[in-house]
């Protein structure tokens, strides 16, 4: 079996690919390099440079490659970018799955690991979220994964492909500092970026009703992200039309932003540094932490990597592409 990896070349794919290659499984990779980098690409891992809107590259991959299962990665992700550009993320994340979708019905493969996120369930008030709390996305990011979901579920059930819906919550952290996330627009990159400009890091909001008043997130190690992957493309493969699965991929555990700020400070030398505190910032729910009692019936998986180990580990990557964040 040939496990296709849309967006394999990126941050959370080129980890999925190296975890499902050190496990034994064959994968290829589909990027157009637009922010995928070939480099993080496990030795002798094939390649295919394009598009999931390009039909044509998409039908010679799955010849040529005797693809079997997907695992589609490939997406713009950028929550503020979708507000400014919903046309743009309407056509790469929506359009561009049922592209794909219909190449991987034509080609008759029989599995689909699709990744989405926490973002479909927009400001959930409650204190664990589950698979069936209600979803209400709140920009056009977290539409286009919503809708995407709907359209893999529907297309899974009408031509027999099994599929698995893997609904992120904060990724963060690298298993190694060359497979890093080079972007700023998470908060842990957010805050290491301030630390090495010579700022304090910068806190939205400290009046929500949690127990220090900043928001709390539920933050999954990408290594653990990785291996839920593999462990849903594992429960797909070899069994067609065995239904859906929709999964949260999170900890359990919620971290608030002031904890955050204190351990960046720690781990990156600077203990004695406070964050800086502003107004709170339109749309950021108090709280959104996951339940993980679904995937762990199902699937047997849960997160074993802590906070720190995520911090320290997105540190090290960090100071790999800055250099200049190190204390002399």
């Amino acid at each position: 079996m040939t496990w296709l990896i849309t967006g394999g070349a990126g941050y959370i794919g080129a980890h999925v690919a190296r975890a499902m290659t050190e496990a034994g499984e064959r994968v290829a990779v589909l990027d157009d390099l637009s922010s995928g980098v070939a480099a993080r690409l496990p030795a002798g891992t094939p390649l295919v440079r394009g598009s999931v809107l390009d039909r044509a590259v998409l039908d010679r991959a799955f010849a040529e490659l005797d693809v079997t299962g997907v695992v589609h990665l490939a997406a713009k992700k950028q929550v503020g970018e979708s507000v400014e550009k919903p046309l743009l993320y309407y056509r790469e994340n929506l359009h561009g799955l049922t592209v794909l979708l219909e190449a991987v019905v034509a080609a008759g493969v029989g599995s689909f690991v699709f990744s989405s996120s926490a973002a479909v369930y927009g400001m959930p008030d409650v204190d664990l979220v589950t698979e069936d709390t209600p979803c209400l996305p709140i920009n056009p990011y977290g539409e286009t994964k919503l809708a995407g979901e709907w359209l893999v579920r529907a297309t899974g059930a009408a031509h027999g492909i099994s599929t698995a819906c893997l609904r992120y919550f904060n990724v963060a952290g690298a298993a190694r500092p060359e497979l890093a996330d080079t972007g700023v627009f998470n908060i842990i990159p957010m805050m290491f970026d301030r630390v090495t400009r010579g700022e304090r890091p910068r806190i939205f909001g400290t009046d929500y009703a949690t127990p220090d008043g900043t928001c709390v997130r539920d933050y999954i190690h990408i290594e653990d992200l990785a291996t839920a992957h593999l462990a849903a493309a594992r429960r797909l493969a070899g069994r067609p039309g065995a239904g859906d699965l929709t999964l949260n991929v999170g900890t359990g555990q919620g971290v608030s932003v002031r904890e955050m700020a204190d351990l960046i400070a720690e781990v990156t030398g600077r203990p004695g540094l406070t964050a800086e505190t502003g107004p709170r910032r339109p749309g950021d729910p108090a709280r959104v932490v996951a339940s993980g009692k679904r995937i762990a019936e199902e699937l047997g998986w849960s997160a074993t990597h802590d906070l720190r180990s995520m911090v320290t580990s997105a540190w090290e990557g960090w100071c790999l592409h800055h250099p200049e964040a190190r204390l002399r």
